[in-house]
């Protein structure tokens, strides 16, 4: 039972940080208290990249110093004193002290940007048998043939056998995609028994840099943006020191234009191309020179509202600027949520994270995270890809939120909409929407067939066939009935129309499932330390006690398809039997038919939250419950407290709400508030996915 995993690299270049992402995602799925460390690290002052990425993204509580044994300074001073050894006891001391703290460690080695780098992988070995950590290495599959790399894995394993190092595999990153598939299966074919290996082919797009890193490393003047633009792929660099005409026939899409600051004509020209539906979007505008752009121009400019594009200003000469830049190597960066999901989702299409799991042995913890769930959730919908259709397509969150769940390959996709809107609106976003499908209501081949099948479904309720084809043209009435229709597997909406727009539809045709009568909504709600299931807080006013009990029921199924044990609690301001009113009677009678309907659940009702949450409130008040105190089902009486309840709590304790999931409808359509997040839409699909595999 190892409590530490060591990630080390033969070569410079090798894509590290690729690997170290992806396994760190399969640790926090799993582990609440992980630990990351770093040997050698640049600066004491200046956060590591590495270090920033992991430290940012799953939300570390240590302190950076905690985090690395040695500045390159400081190791500097003992090889200048030949103290040699002192290194490796300094690094080990540091690691221990960290490793008290945390259930595992994952550690990654040294980046070949020393004076080390001729003895490096030689250095991490050491350091790796030092901490008695197990070893996942690295090989470059840049630049090499088939056999080069046969011979460098064999190369590699047979030093690492000759240091004792416990090793778990080896991963080539970077291979050529047209060799990826014969070097896995000569892999396969000449594996030792017990070792794992992986190919990852070569993904161009996570080789190039970004604005924001130009900005960072030539520590740039943020002229004009918004901070999102800076995430921008730079595809490649032109210099504009030519006349407007012959800059523009040298410009395509996410080229990073440097040209003197004075050159007032050429950042008119292309402010222009990014309003122009005629030419492909730049990914930004690189100023140089010790003059500033005036500030009648800068002022024109500002009033130039939305344009995607960040304008950057160094003092350097055009020349240096450009060296400068060529230089830059691309890193992964906390704030670049679509190259994260790109490189995660990449990773997790070449690497068995099964066999990983298997290999890599972990005390699992018994405590599920926000993060953990949200994990396992996307596991879920990937093992089983749903198609889900989002009828408000030309909306930025939704692309967003697309972008980044086909970045993940969890689910297919469409989008309905006019089609030149959404692919302008995504091409000035930078968003690429090949793999997914594009529908727009008003133009397409299945209007008749599905406003023929409304009106048969409906003509009872007195609706003319022409009323049906009207209707066929919204959005929500167009999804709906692609999902009815078994064309899409579930509905997500919601951010741009009410939840009454949203879900009339399937009120009228997708209806309820049998013995269900009430759709009901739920939130799942990502606590630190579990997940519980609030409801109903988004549809239904005032149900009655029959309709409590339904959506009791209801809200416990969806507790199973999520893993969540149901413990039911119907709130009401009264525990047990002490209350008195028809509020409480309506609590207390709900609570005795889902006893009746499903004597197989906890149900302890009528209960007040804090005696169903608190197990010290729950031995004062109902001391022999099997729900109270450790309720995980919370049914609230009337919308007005499940509403309030829900955001109080998410907004006050900072609670992850991933929802509302409706229940009860023979077929997933969910619904969206219009205030709602990126995150979570793409929580919300993911739910939806999963709902889709229920049925």
């Amino acid at each position: 039972m190892s409590k530490n995993l060591y990630i080390a690299a033969s070569e410079a270049e090798a894509g590290k940080s690729l690997i170290v992402l992806g396994i760190m995602d399969f640790l926090s799925r799993n582990l609440t208290r992980i630990g990351f460390f770093r040997p050698i690290v640049g600066s004491a002052e200046k956060m590591d990249n590495h270090i920033r990425l992991i430290y940012n993204r799953y939300k570390l509580t240590y302190q950076y110093d905690e985090m690395y044994g040695l500045t390159a300074d400081e190791m500097n001073q003992y090889i200048r004193r030949n103290d040699i050894d002192s290194i490796q006891t300094t690094i080990l001391d540091k690691y221990k002290k960290l490793e008290e703290k945390c259930d595992f460690v994952l550690i990654e080695g040294s980046d070949f940007r020393t004076h080390l780098s001729s003895y490096e992988f030689e250095f991490n070995v050491r350091v790796a048998n030092n901490l008695g950590s197990p070893v996942i290495s690295v090989i470059s599959g840049q630049n090499k043939t088939r056999e080069e790399v046969i011979n460098a894995i064999y190369i590699m394993k047979e030093e690492l056998a000759q240091e004792n190092v416990t090793q778990i595999g080896t991963i080539i990153n970077r291979a050529n995609p047209k060799d990826a598939k014969a070097i896995q299966l000569l892999l396969e074919k000449n594996r030792k028994k017990g070792s794992l290996d992986f190919v990852i082919p070569e993904l161009p797009i996570l080789q190039k840099i970004t604005v924001r890193q130009i900005m960072d490393i030539l520590k740039a003047k943020h002229l004009y943006g918004q901070e999102e633009y800076l995430n921008y792929v730079v595809n490649d660099i032109k210099i504009a020191a030519m006349g407007i005409d012959n800059v523009l026939k040298y410009v395509s899409s996410g080229t990073m234009i440097i040209t003197p600051s004075d050159r007032l004509d050429v950042i008119a020209a292309l402010s222009l191309t990014l309003i122009s539906g005629n030419f492909p979007k730049i990914s930004g505008i690189l100023l140089t020179g010790k003059c500033e752009p005036g500030e009648a121009f800068m002022h024109v400019l500002y009033g130039l509202h939305g344009m995607p594009i960040s304008i950057l200003k160094v003092n350097d000469d055009t020349y240096t600027t450009a060296m400068k830049v060529h230089n830059i190597k691309a890193v992964l960066k906390p704030e670049n949520e679509q190259r994260i999901a790109t490189a995660l989702g990449h990773f997790e299409e070449h690497v068995n994270i099964k066999l990983l799991t298997e290999k890599v042995t972990i005390n699992r913890s018994e405590i599920i995270t926000p993060l953990m769930f949200e994990y396992k959730l996307f596991e879920r919908a990937r093992t089983d890809r749903k198609h889900i259709v989002l009828p408000e397509g030309t909306d930025d969150r939704i692309l967003k939120a697309t972008d980044i769940l086909m970045r993940r390959n969890v689910v297919d996709i469409t989008l309905l909409g006019n089609e030149d809107e959404i692919r302008k609106k995504a091409e000035a976003m930078r968003i690429n929407l090949r793999s997914v499908s594009i529908i727009d209501p008003y133009d397409n081949d299945l209007i008749k067939e599905y406003a023929s099948e409304y009106y048969h479904l409906r003509k009872h309720k007195g609706i003319t066939r022409q009323t049906a084809e009207d209707l066929m043209y919204d959005v929500s009435y167009f999804g709906t009935m692609m999902v009815y229709k078994g064309h899409a597997d579930g509905m997500v909406s919601g951010a741009t129309h009410t939840t009454q727009h949203t879900i009339r539809p399937a009120f009228e045709f997708i209806k309820t499932k049998p013995g269900v009568s009430i759709v009901s909504s739920s939130f799942l709600m990502c606590m630190p330390d579990r997940v519980l299931v609030y409801a109903d807080c988004a549809v239904n006013p005032n149900p009655n006690a029959e309709q409590l009990a339904d959506i009791a029921i209801s809200s416990a199924e969806t507790a199973i398809k999520f893993d969540i044990e149901p413990r039911i609690a119907m709130l009401s301001y009264s525990t047990g039997e002490s209350g008195k009113g028809t509020d409480v009677e309506k609590v207390r009678q709900a609570t005795q038919i889902v006893k009746q309907r499903r004597p197989d659940l906890k149900t302890e009702g009528p209960i007040q939250y804090d005696a169903a949450i608190d197990p010290t409130v729950a031995r004062q008040k109902m001391p022999d419950s099997e729900v109270a105190g450790k309720a995980t089902v919370f049914i609230f009486p009337d919308l007005n407290t499940g509403n309030n309840t829900y955001k109080a709590v998410q907004r006050s304790a900072n609670v992850v709400a991933i929802g509302p999931v409706l229940q009860g409808l023979n077929k997933p359509v969910n619904d969206l508030s219009r205030g709602c997040l990126v995150k979570d839409i793409v929580n919300t699909v993911v739910i939806t996915a999963i709902q889709a595999q229920e049925n």
